[in-house]
């Protein structure tokens, strides 16, 4: 990567860890590490004694040459942990980074962009072009930060990737992933293409769980309506937010066999399904 495009997304990580008010550095000492599970832990609503990611994991990943950023911000009793993220980084023969997990607190806007503005810095300072990591597809606004803020495209459908999983988000439901592909060379925002007035004219293919369209097309493109709050809705009704992860399941699938991807996701949770853009963008 030159260096004008590394100095670019320096400029831009230094401006979104600005707007959202805290320091973005990498940990790897046994204090720091130790506190970036707990916080992980905290988000994942698990005792700390049983994180999603054991600190003697992440020491072993930063080993290994990955990094653990962890975004700091002031508090009444000076810095107090905001958010964390931890990549590693790929063969150069792939030129690929693989982010695990990322992840700020409820009420501390802008961090996960920060986070993930300093992380493709740190990938693009070791070669990589594209950073890879997967997300639950029913989670509009996970979706929507991937695909349009940050403007990764949903390269792939993985079917209940991690099996059974027993934190206190996922409970009780299937852990179907996309995988988002982040070109690192893009300057950090998408446009949203998603065309409200040409879904209007599109036809509905289905209907979803609640009783209103779930998938709708055109000649070459196809929406996909997911629920509001799909971690609030297993809460309170495991048996239709499963119908929900089935119905949308069903709908991804096939368009995936099609050969078109998720790449934008409205305000009013439709995902946009179009041909393959990194299809395209080879040939």
């Amino acid at each position: 990567m030159t260096p004008a495009v590394t100095m670019d997304a320096g400029a831009l990580a230094s401006a979104a860890a600005h707007t959202a008010g805290v320091g973005v550095r990498t940990v790897d000492d046994v204090a720091g590490i130790r506190a970036v599970a707990d916080f992980l832990a905290d988000v994942w609503q698990l005792p700390h004694t049983n994180p999603p990611y054991p600190s003697e994991v992440l020491h072993s990943l930063v080993h290994a040459g990955g990094a653990v950023h962890a975004a700091y911000a002031a508090g009444p009793r000076g810095e107090r942990l905001a958010g964390a993220a931890v990549a590693v980084f790929g063969p150069p023969a792939d030129r690929g980074a693989y982010s695990f997990v990322a992840a700020a607190g409820a009420s501390d806007r802008g961090v996960g962009f920060a986070l993930k503005q300093a992380q493709r810095v740190w990938a693009l300072e070791r070669g990589a072009r594209v950073m890879r990591w997967t997300f639950d597809p029913l989670v509009r606004r996970n979706a929507r930060f991937n695909l349009v803020k940050l403007g990764a495209v949903g390269a792939e459908y993985l079917v209940d990737l991690y099996g059974p999983m027993n934190d206190g988000v996922n409970d009780g439901d299937e852990s179907d992933r996309l995988t988002a592909d982040w070109d690192l060379n893009t300057p950090g925002t998408a446009d949203d293409t998603g065309d409200e007035a040409a879904r209007a004219r599109a036809t509905e293919v289905r209907r979803a769980p609640d009783g209103g369209p779930l998938a709708v097309r055109d000649d070459r493109r196809l929406w996909c309506r997911v629920p509001e709050d799909i971690v609030a809705l297993r809460a309170a009704d495991p048996a239709l937010g499963s119908r929900w992860r089935h119905a949308v399941r069903e709908v991804f699938t096939g368009a995936y066999a099609e050969g078109l991807r998720a790449t934008s996701m409205s305000r009013d949770g439709w995902y946009l399904l179009t041909p393959d853009p990194l299809e395209e963008s080879r040939s």
